[in-house]
């Protein structure tokens, strides 16, 4: 191999016959197209032997280092795709999702799509779609950092006991806004609003618009709906020190922290988004009508639309 070889990493976690069938037609592919594969450790560990003798594949991190990856083939669901990039979070390596799980909402093409998609990595004919991230910092009473992360999808700050209540005060830009007991706030990007905020009552953002959103969960508050700030702005969330026990921080459910009483959880936009490679010119609505499987029978466009050849206003 000389210096100028491509280093593509393939990310791929699950024991799943198709997953393991997927990753072994990826890797083939790139090789043949003097491409070196390249996978993280645990998921070499976790697929020794199933892959025959494609197996063989350079290590993340021990024989290539992430800052020479050019691109993550991701093959799984969004939990495959956040933990992929995690994995090149500290470079300039976009993500491409090739979904083998269930909904994929950051997913760019279905399964069925893989060779076309390796096809397109080869010969580097794809866009990079930047999506905001959340910067997010945990400190004491005394205000110290003592913990640092990020998240692609949302920041969440939850009750460590199922038993009991998490009492929180919020705050948005340096200023209180409501403190309430609850069994948690979501705080999340427009990427992550189909997530755990959507499940947790908070609104579909589409992804061009910047925003953040605050979605308190079980919240026993008058004042309890779900926000949306700007993006530059900074929320906190404080755990009291009247809770009856600790909290904990999750980000992308991949990264956690414990919360005692006083801490204080601080999130505002990333100064680095996350690069997500696309196939395809991507219309929102149209993946959140096929992901989520809504209903729109009876639609006949707008007047004259050259698709349904409608002649009535929607």
């Amino acid at each position: 191999m000389t210096e100028t070889t491509r280093n593509i990493l393939v990310v791929a976690h699950a024991h799943r016959e198709e997953t393991i069938t997927a990753a072994t037609r990826a890797i083939r592919a790139l090789r043949d197209a003097g491409i070196r594969p390249v996978m993280a450790a645990e998921d070499l560990a976790d697929l020794t032997g199933l892959l025959g003798p494609d197996g063989d594949l350079a290590v993340l991190d021990v024989d290539i280092p992430s800052s020479q990856i050019e691109l993550a083939i991701v093959l799984g669901g969004d939990g495959t795709i956040l933990r992929a990039a995690e994995l090149v979070r500290d470079t300039t390596a976009p993500v491409l999702g090739i979904n083998l799980g269930h909904v994929g909402f950051l997913a760019e093409i279905e399964a069925d799509d893989l060779d076309e998609a390796v096809a397109r990595v080869i010969a580097r004919d794809y866009e990079v779609e930047e999506r905001m991230a959340l910067s997010v910092r945990v400190k004491n009473t005394v205000g110290d950092v003592t913990f640092e992360t990020w998240a692609l999808n949302e920041a969440t700050v939850e009750k460590a006991s199922r038993e009991r209540m998490l009492e929180v005060v919020m705050e948005v830009d340096g200023r209180p806004l409501s403190s309430f007991g609850c069994d948690g706030v979501v705080i999340s990007t427009p990427t992550g609003s189909t997530a755990y905020s959507f499940s947790g009552g908070g609104p579909v953002i589409w992804p061009t618009v910047e925003a953040i959103a605050v979605v308190p969960l079980s919240a026993h508050a008058l004042f309890s709906r779900p926000l949306v700030v700007d993006p530059d702005a900074s929320v906190a969330i404080e755990v009291l020190a009247r809770t009856n026990g600790t909290g904990i921080l999750w980000c992308d459910g991949r990264r956690s922290h414990d919360l005692p009483p006083g801490a204080r959880v601080v999130v505002r936009r990333s100064s680095r988004p996350v690069r997500l490679a696309r196939l395809h010119p991507s219309v929102f609505t149209d993946r959140l009508v096929r992901k989520f499987r809504l209903p729109v029978e009876g639609w006949r466009g707008p007047a004259g639309h050259p698709e349904t050849g409608a002649l009535g206003a929607m």
